[in-house]
């Protein structure tokens, strides 16, 4: 008697943007096409499909990744952030702020991809992660200097087909300023917490 073939669907529990979403998924079902097709998240962009323009771009445990080569089935359990996802609320990101502010787009299709990729940018860069133009990486360096060599190396698996590149370095720029002030904030006000502890 012939054994029927294992089934190609699976039900997945994605967390999305602090949502729990659970669907039934062709195993093949990239992350993308599941996030578009299936949650109407559009959002995050199709554009190559092939993992080398960065339109879709996504964080997955606050690392980026191309959601059109990531699948679904893999994804569970993971912390997945969209663009959707980026603000607090209201408030802009910083990204977000600064890629308005010094227009760090043109049409717009690319954007969210940029600013997910910023995002996790502005993070490696603060844990202290070299790059391939970063003159030293030995850890105890520390973060090299953000100059814009480093920002459009970070920054060069996001493509922009209307080349607002010289707006994306500065938003980037401007948004890593804003960050590294919170962080000195925050840094200060937990050694007076200390001190007013002790």
């Amino acid at each position: 008697m012939a054994t029927a073939p294992p089934s190609t669907y699976s039900a997945v529990t994605l967390n999305i943007n602090g949502e729990k979403h659970t669907l039934t998924v062709d195993h093949r079902t990239t992350l993308l096409d599941a996030l578009r097709e299936r949650l109407d998240m559009t959002g995050t962009k199709k554009g190559c499909d092939q993992g080398q323009c960065g339109a879709c771009t996504v964080l997955v445990d606050k690392r980026r990744t191309v959601s059109c080569l990531q699948l679904a089935v893999a994804a569970e359990g993971r912390e997945i952030t969209t663009i959707e996802g980026v603000a607090e609320g209201d408030q802009l990101h910083a990204v977000q702020q600064a890629f308005l502010d010094l227009d760090g787009y043109q049409c717009g299709y690319c954007t969210p991809g940029q600013i997910c990729s910023a995002v996790a940018v502005i993070e490696e860069h603060a844990a202290g992660w070299p790059s391939a133009v970063t003159d030293d990486v030995r850890p105890e360096a520390g973060p090299p200097p953000l100059t814009p060599d480093e920002i459009r190396e970070r920054m060069s698996g996001n493509l922009c087909r209307c080349g607002a590149y010289v707006s994306i370095v500065q938003a980037v720029a401007r948004a890593a300023e804003a960050d590294a002030a919170a962080r000195a904030d925050q840094a200060e006000q937990s050694t007076e917490q200390e001190g007013a502890a002790a």
